[in-house]
């Protein structure tokens, strides 16, 4: 078997635009984002985006056309949000802190040190109650009976008993 190699032939000429390479387009660092791209690089929904604007935790200018636009900093301030979320943080805490902040500024890494600080005696009394609840409840599993003298969750040391019998608890409207 006789095998001959044929020479390729170039198609295109060297020098046809489709050839030559394009410039990048300039980054535009500057540019504020769409609510789309905003919900894409940090994660969050459009619709939770909506309710940290209503909320007064997150800013948005209006276009011409009514549309948001965010600037650059406030993925940080998405991020910010979701990691005080994260650890149990109510949004009213969140508000509060980034309300703390000198005028509206995105917290940087001394601001999350500082405002964790604060947060931690919180969050350890947290713990701490979620323990006891822990501990309190495996003597209380099953017992069906909120008015045992021996419930530790619904009546510490029969401190109901002492109003007196039946469900103390319970108002009847007046």
């Amino acid at each position: 078997m006789d095998v001959s190699l044929e020479p390729q032939l170039m198609l295109r000429s060297i020098d046809h635009p489709s050839n030559r390479k394009q410039p990048m387009p300039p980054l535009e660092t500057h540019r504020p984002l769409t609510i789309g791209e905003l919900s894409e690089r940090s994660g969050v929904s459009a619709s939770a985006l909506h309710f940290y604007e209503r909320n007064g935790l997150i800013e948005a200018e209006r276009t011409p056309g009514n549309q948001r636009r965010y600037r650059r900093d406030t993925l940080r301030r998405v991020a910010f949000i979701k990691t005080s979320q994260r650890v149990g943080l109510p949004l009213k805490d969140i508000r509060e802190a980034l309300d703390s902040l000198p005028d509206g500024r995105t917290p940087t890494r001394r601001d999350w040190a500082k405002l964790s600080l604060r947060w931690r005696k919180e969050l350890d009394e947290r713990i701490a109650a979620l323990q006891h609840l822990r501990n309190d409840l495996d003597g209380c599993i099953g017992c069906g009976c909120l008015s045992l003298k021996s419930c530790t969750l619904q009546n510490p040391s029969d401190q109901l008993g002492a109003s007196g019998a039946g469900a103390q608890r319970w108002t009847l409207p007046e």
